[in-house]
């Protein structure tokens, strides 16, 4: 009898699992099907320019007028820019815009255009673009479009002598951020000074926003810009309103399911910018859109917390669960109860009769489990091609060669990253640039730790970043941050560092409430041991940083320096002393030589070192909004303001009040040393290192308690 049922009970359950199956498969073709950009019944292209919604193309398509565009000129509502794209994920579009000129013909009279630029609603981003003047002697001024008042402006006041092509830094060009969020405005270009007889040389001025990194200066650039236009970066939200007022008036709150509402700064000024919706995590799409949003199968990339694998997966509505096999119970989790047997006897009878127990509940998850186990050779496939995309395989093997594996970098799983900084919650951000973000992460064993998530990698050098992050988990000095490891189980690698407690040199030396700890000897200690860091890896690694600034030189408690960000570093081999890349950096810091050719050598850090000297004895931003370094450059202003002589007006009170003037007047040729236009002329690393020891000792052998602004004498 018990048999019979046995029998019949397991023919039931397979036309069951066949039906279930089809349903599944033909749900999520359907979901897969429904993802849309645009509202039903409207197109979501012009040309090859994807147009999602809120914005749209003809009536009835978009949220408002604002957001309409136009497919013959590719304008959106009544702005003047030219739209090239718009971007749902990070809520910015791009479009060109009209350069400024001021001209001379010979006879001198003058040709012009001083371009009004009307964006609506959208805003230039402040974070994304500089503005710049191009000329001899030339300026630009940018200006509200309503009053006239002046906003902000550039100059490039030095001749065109020894002009080289490639440099925005003073000489022909000249770059500088921008105010916050300009919208509209009016912009001016014109020569400081007009001399007859040079317009054959140069006889135009331009002026222009571009975004950053879109432009490259060439000394034809002079004669041929008229009829250019140039590439921004611009911010575009909804609502005029935060997200928690939006909320109260459903009507209007724009926002659909399975998405977020995230705020944009706010200045009292100008009124609230409005809000943004973001599809929620375990989601994708279109979040204006009604069932914009739709679910991401997170089993593909979770697997590794299910103990069954794809056995036990199980994908949800913007999650994921685990699941035992049938006959043990447990959330099939690695870090939660696991699966186990259950208690009593193990045979046919007993087991027979808990499944009929369970009834359709236990059939239909026994279902799921069979069906996602046909799936299991491409889901595992998938990984496994996943894990050697970033380079897995190379650093499994490296390890296991490896003679000392215990100084070699750690992989981490993804899961333990996850747990570490609350699945990356955004409240453990500490850090923020081009090249990714920075989280604080706690492990389970209470170590603290920096977790570098990239947003990209190039996928043709994943042989080279694995080599490379080999050599820095190698690296061990007292003022490098140490690279602890990284995971491969993510969309890009994650980097994992040692966890640096007292923030940069940067906030200490930029705001208010760290400046008066920087004394004279704190900054020369500073110098000393981020010019040690550099020798050490120049000599033993010949790793190149290429980003050397304030902000990516952290300090312990005790204001000890560690090194950081070696994203963007470099390893030349050893028969090498330059190599041909791609210019990275950031703008300030970087070596004019360097940007000019792409040739990357060790002086290439000796002059962002030199900049971080002049921030140290200067206290002064490299790009400030107010003072004259603003226009030129703090570089060009300083080596200016050190050859006239008024190197003490330009020192920060904390340097003139605890510093002794010869010890300041030799950090300061120092400085102007390591920032020699030409490699050549600059210092080695190991020669500054060795200057600044000496200086060093010379200082606390002859420096007393007490301040020694009155003995301070410059020149």
């Amino acid at each position: 009898m018990c048999l019979r049922a046995y029998h019949h009970y397991l023919e039931r359950f397979k036309r069951l699992m066949v039906i279930l199956i089809l349903i599944l498969i033909l749900s999520k073709t359907k979901a897969a099907s429904q993802v849309a950009l645009a509202l039903p019944g409207c197109p979501d292209k012009c040309g090859n320019i994807t147009i999602p919604y809120p914005f749209g193309t003809r009536k009835d398509c978009y949220l408002n007028r604002t957001y309409r565009v136009n497919c013959t000129t590719l304008r959106v509502s009544d702005a003047n820019f030219k739209l090239l794209d718009i971007s749902l994920d990070d809520s910015l579009m791009h479009g060109l815009l009209p350069i400024a000129y001021h001209c001379y013909n010979s006879n001198g009279s003058v040709s012009q255009s001083q371009p009004k630029i009307w964006l609506s609603r959208f805003r230039i981003s402040d974070t994304m673009n500089l503005l710049t003047t191009v000329g001899c002697h030339s300026k630009v001024d940018l200006m509200n479009l309503e009053d006239k008042h002046y906003i902000t402006g550039c100059m490039a006041a030095t001749s065109c002598k020894g002009l080289a092509g490639g440099s925005c830094l003073g000489q022909g060009c000249m770059q500088v951020p921008l105010p916050y969020r300009l919208t509209n405005f009016h912009l001016q270009a014109q020569r400081i000074e007009r001399s007859v007889g040079k317009w054959s040389f140069n006889n135009c001025t331009y002026g222009f926003l571009v975004q950053m990194f879109q432009y490259t200066f060439q000394e034809t650039d002079f004669d041929n810009m008229r009829d250019r236009s140039m590439p921004v970066a611009l911010e575009w939200t909804v609502g005029n309103t935060t997200c928690e007022e939006a909320k109260k008036n459903r009507s209007t709150y724009v926002c659909k399911e399975n998405s977020l509402c995230v705020d944009h700064f706010v200045r009292v000024d100008r009124g609230h910018p409005g809000y943004s919706c973001h599809c929620a995590p375990g989601y994708h799409g279109n979040p204006y859109l009604p069932n914009g949003c739709q679910d991401i199968d997170e089993c593909e990339e979770r697997l590794d917390d299910c103990i069954y694998g794809a056995y036990g997966c199980v994908n949800m509505n913007g999650s994921y669960a685990c699941s035992c096999p049938f006959g043990m119970l447990g959330d099939g989790k690695e870090n939660g109860s696991g699966c186990s047997s259950l208690e009593g006897s193990k045979s046919l009878k007993n087991s027979l009769y808990i499944a009929i127990g369970t009834g359709t509940a236990a059939s239909f998850l026994l279902t799921l489990i069979l069906y996602y186990g046909l799936k299991q050779r491409r889901i595992i496939k998938s990984r496994e091609m996943f894990f050697k995309k970033n380079g897995g395989l190379i650093l499994q093997k490296i390890l296991f060669e490896s003679k000392q594996p215990t100084h070699m970098a750690k992989i981490f799983a993804a899961r333990v990253l996850e747990k570490a900084t609350n699945n990356f919650n955004k409240a453990n951000v500490i850090g923020q640039g081009g090249y990714g973000t920075v989280y604080k992460g706690t492990l389970e064993d209470q170590t603290m730790v920096a977790i570098k998530k990239s947003k990209s990698i190039d996928e043709t050098q994943i042989e080279q970043f694995i080599n490379e992050v080999i050599i820095l988990s190698e690296v061990s000095h007292s003022n490098i941050v140490r690279l602890l490891g990284c995971c491969l189980e993510t969309q890009t690698p994650l980097l994992v560092y040692e966890f640096v407690t007292n923030k940069t040199v940067f906030h200490h030396l930029h705001e208010k409430d760290y400046a008066s700890s920087m004394t004279f000897e704190r900054r020369l200690n500073i110098a000393t041991q981020t010019a040690e860091a550099l020798a050490h890896i120049h000599s033993t690694t010949q790793i190149i940083h290429r980003d050397i600034k304030s902000s990516n030189i952290l300090l312990t408690d005790d204001y000890t320096v560690k090194v950081s960000d070696f994203g963007i570093s470099r390893f030349i081999p050893k028969d090498q002393t330059h190599i041909q890349t791609l210019v990275h950096g950031t703008l300030g810091y970087i070596d004019p030589e360097y940007f000019r050719s792409g040739i990357l050598t060790e002086k290439s850090d000796v002059y962002s070192f030199g900049m971080v000297l002049v921030e140290l004895i200067t206290g002064r931003k490299v790009f400030s909004h107010d003072g004259t370094e603003s226009e030129l450059g703090l570089a060009m202003f300083f080596v200016s303001t050190l050859e006239n002589g008024c190197l003490i007006q330009i020192l920060d009170n904390q340097v003139k009040k605890y510093g002794m003037s010869d010890h300041i007047n030799y950090v300061a040729k120092l400085a102007k040393d390591c920032i020699q236009l030409e490699g050549r002329k600059r210092p080695s690393i190991e020669a500054v290192k060795e200057e600044l020891v000496k200086l060093g000792q010379s200082f606390t052998k002859n420096s007393s308690c007490e301040p020694c602004s009155s003995s301070l004498v410059l020149v």
